[in-house]
């Protein structure tokens, strides 16, 4: 055990780190020799001094090609997430000799956050313009587990359930209802009075089975007789679901804010719904902490937050 500790903590080299990671991608030497620009002997050494300095066996060879043993794929989880810190300590390090403040990695849930993190990259980059961010939009499924392996630095939309928060902090910082729309045309939108029943004939534009929304919004729909008709459209798309909403008779579910654009208005039903999802908040892994840069990211998102708020409070407070 003493040999292996010390393996791990002075032999141990980010070359190994990035073999592993090569032959679990291809499961070839050959291939993995290809890749790495050296002979497929070279590659096959490499692996056997680790596997001899470890006193484990990290692959087994089957027909499949090289499959890794429970010791692998413990190793090659680690040697992913040790890549991604050296990678981040690269790219902060070549921020910092070009004058550059850093670089920031937001997911950014479809809907909840698509009037919010706008407004707040803006105040970021007047506040550090040489600060860069790369912005990637999915749905929790994809970005949650990016977030928890290093690959963003923020995940920003409503938050997800608490029970799958088990490595995340959060920070909740907005609370936006959803409400249901249709386009200015609607047959609906020209009612006074709108009762759940009037819903049924029409079709829908859908979140997709899975998302945050989807099942709150069919318990809803249920609770109040609403039959979900076989004709609707799947989508975590704000531009499809507006351009669709505006060419059709079907109903959505969005955040309210997003009714109120005024290149592409729409119609908000009045109808009240409960509180189906949590508030809008910003999510990063808490055994990973934040850089300088995501910490001014989050200060932008939550004063861009407080104005939302205090603007909304003034258009209630006009009405």
């Amino acid at each position: 055990m003493a040999e292996f500790d010390w393996y791990l903590q002075v032999n141990l080299k980010a070359r190994h780190l990035r073999l592993l990671v090569a032959i679990d991608t291809y499961r070839n030497l050959t291939q993995v020799a290809e890749v790495t620009h050296v002979t497929v002997p070279a590659v096959s050494k490499s692996l056997a001094e680790l596997e001899r300095g470890l006193g484990l066996a990290l692959f087994s060879r089957t027909t499949q090609g090289l499959m890794p043993t429970p010791y692998g794929d413990c190793l090659i989880r680690h040697a992913r997430s040790m890549l991604t810190v050296l990678h981040d300590a690269r790219d902060e390090l070549k921020a910092l000799s070009s004058g550059a403040e850093g670089k920031i990695r937001i997911g950014m849930l479809p809907a909840s956050a698509s009037v919010l993190l706008p407004q707040a990259l803006n105040l970021l980059k007047q506040r550090s313009p040489s600060t860069n961010v790369t912005v990637i939009e999915s749905t929790t499924e994809f970005l949650l587990p990016e977030l928890w392996q290093g690959r963003l630095d923020l995940v920003v939309g409503r938050l997800p359930p608490p029970d799958t928060l088990g490595s995340f902090e959060e920070e909740e910082l907005l609370e936006e209802p959803v409400v249901l729309m249709t386009g200015l045309h609607h047959p609906l939108a020209r009612k006074k009075k709108v009762e759940w029943s009037d819903l049924s004939p029409y079709p829908w534009v859908l979140p997709p089975p899975g998302s945050l929304l989807r099942d709150p919004l069919e318990r809803v729909l249920e609770a109040n007789g609403v039959p979900l008709s076989n004709n609707y459209i799947e989508t975590l798309s704000i531009h499809v679901v507006r351009a669709h909403l505006q060419v059709s008779d079907s109903i959505a579910v969005m955040a309210g804010s997003i009714a109120t654009d005024p290149i592409q208005p729409l119609h908000v039903l009045p109808l009240s719904l409960p509180r189906v999802v949590r508030p809008v908040g910003v999510l990063w892994n808490r055994n990973r902490g934040l850089t300088p840069s995501a910490q001014l990211m989050v200060l932008c998102l939550e004063e861009t937050a407080r104005f939302r708020l205090a603007s909304l409070g003034d258009q209630s407070s006009a009405q």
